[in-house]
């Protein structure tokens, strides 16, 4: 095996003089330092964390789950395979993972996504009296239970000490639903502290915000400002629902303006042939665009397209479905011929 030459040995006195030179050098950069307006790498909100990434496909969902028993249908298959290797959210929720039993999840996934380079997002779902309208995913945990279960969630990703982004959508449905329950200021004050908790840990949050054929704009807004979205990255629009890509932008675009330019991201699993009047389990729709960060030249204050809510699961006990957040296997296949894939 042949050895690399050695470099050439520098007379001492030459030695001496490139050594002083680097350090004037080094002084001068220093100097200099960066410009004053550079944001800072340790503050989650000040970039888009989907930029240049792709997202994280957790191995152990219950997507990848049913493409591993497909029972032997290989165009089943062919179908979960695809869909578990697309990125989606990756849902914490009480009744799956209390209070004691968070952080070894959210350890595990950050972990896997930081070998590989890529950005997981999660979303934590678990305020009081959680789908307050009466819809199908009720529960979550009392007042003094909430905030040290999401402190458990952000004290697992510090720990982790990722080199990857780190995101978290906070609360579906939370905010727009507090309008309607009259449940404000207990649900601004618990995702204020939860914003404020995950971003300390250096997670880069969006907070829920409605969708375009939900909740006007402007009443939307005060509340997003009173649960601090000034310390989030932005907003998350259309999570577990179907509006189109078009309206979602317009709507992003407009509750940006009202809060001082504030990023978004749109959910796009299920949105690919658009909404119907129901909400739960509608017939005939299909997987949309896939999760990416927004091209160049989109609208200004979008940050990513994001499979949040996993197409392939249940919106509830309706149409024939099984519970909430139940894979179903049947709609997933549906929605994949919908899509022609």
């Amino acid at each position: 095996m042949r050895r690399r030459p050695s470099p050439p040995r520098l007379p001492v006195l030459s030695l001496v003089a490139v050594v002083v030179a680097v350090l004037a050098l080094g002084g001068c950069l220093a100097d200099e330092g960066e410009p004053d307006d550079a944001p800072s790498s340790a503050d989650p909100a000040a970039t888009n964390p989907y930029a240049g990434r792709s997202g994280f496909a957790d191995p152990d969902s219950r997507t990848a789950q049913a493409a591993a028993h497909a029972g032997g249908d290989a165009d089943a298959e062919r179908v979960l395979s695809r869909l578990a290797d697309t990125p989606q959210g990756i849902w914490l929720t009480p009744e799956e993972y209390p209070p004691g039993s968070v952080a070894p999840l959210v350890a595990r996934v950050v972990g896997a996504a930081d070998a590989a380079g890529q950005v997981p997002t999660f979303v934590v779902y678990g305020i009081p009296d959680r789908d307050c309208t009466g819809g199908f995913s009720g529960g979550g945990l009392t007042v003094d239970q909430y905030e040290p279960w999401v402190q458990e969630i952000a004290d697992a990703v510090a720990a982790a000490d990722a080199s990857i982004p780190v995101v978290a959508v906070v609360e579906p449905d939370a905010l727009a639903s507090a309008i309607a329950c009259d449940r404000r200021s207990e649900r601004v004050r618990l995702i204020a502290d939860a914003v404020t908790r995950l971003a300390d840990a250096g997670v880069a949050t969006y907070v829920d915000g409605g969708h375009s054929n939900w909740i006007e704009p402007d009443r939307l807004a005060p509340l997003l400002q009173q649960a601090g979205i000034d310390r989030a990255r932005g907003f998350a629009t259309n999570v577990s629902n179907y509006q189109t890509d078009a309206d979602e932008r317009a709507y992003g675009e407009q509750l940006s303006a009202l809060l001082d330019g504030a990023h978004f991201i749109i959910d796009t699993g299920r949105n690919g042939n658009g909404s119907t009047e129901d909400w739960c389990n509608p017939t005939g729709r299909a997987y949309g665009t896939d999760p990416a960060p927004a091209p160049e030249g989109d609208v200004e204050h979008l940050d990513a397209y994001v499979w949040v809510k996993p197409p392939g699961e249940s919106d509830g006990e309706c149409g024939g479905g099984p519970p909430a957040g139940r894979f179903w296997p049947e709609r997933a296949l549906a929605m994949a011929v919908s899509s022609g894939w």
